[in-house]
């Protein structure tokens, strides 16, 4: 549970803290809307596959792993061709995050994971 919660915190300031960087970047009210959503959207999404990852233990962890990418991928993908369009969000900001968010948090878990 440790972990969990390590990574939670971790995935949450990532996330804030990009997503902050990233309103600079994209200083409008419909880009900082779009990341917003990205970031919610991503949070969530990471701490499930984490979640996952976490139950599947050390013997099923690469195949843990590659099926946290499927879904990371098809969310992406899903987002990028019909919620972006079906929430009218700046589509180059809600993408570009959500992408980043996905990357940036991937990268920890593997530090987290035996925690």
């Amino acid at each position: 549970m440790k972990g969990f919660a390590l990574f939670a915190a971790s995935t949450v300031a990532i996330v804030v803290l990009v997503g902050w960087g990233l309103t600079l970047l994209w200083p409008s009210a419909e880009a900082g809307h779009a990341i917003r959503v990205s970031a919610t959207l991503a949070a969530v999404v990471q701490l499930f596959t984490f979640g996952i990852m976490r139950l599947a233990g050390r013997p099923h962890a690469i195949a843990a792993w590659g099926l946290g990418m499927l879904l990371r991928f098809a969310v992406l993908g899903v987002y990028a061709l019909v919620l972006v369009k079906s929430l009218a969000l700046a589509g180059t900001p809600a993408v570009t995050s959500l992408a980043l968010f996905f990357f940036l948090t991937t990268l920890v878990e593997p530090l987290l994971l035996n925690v």
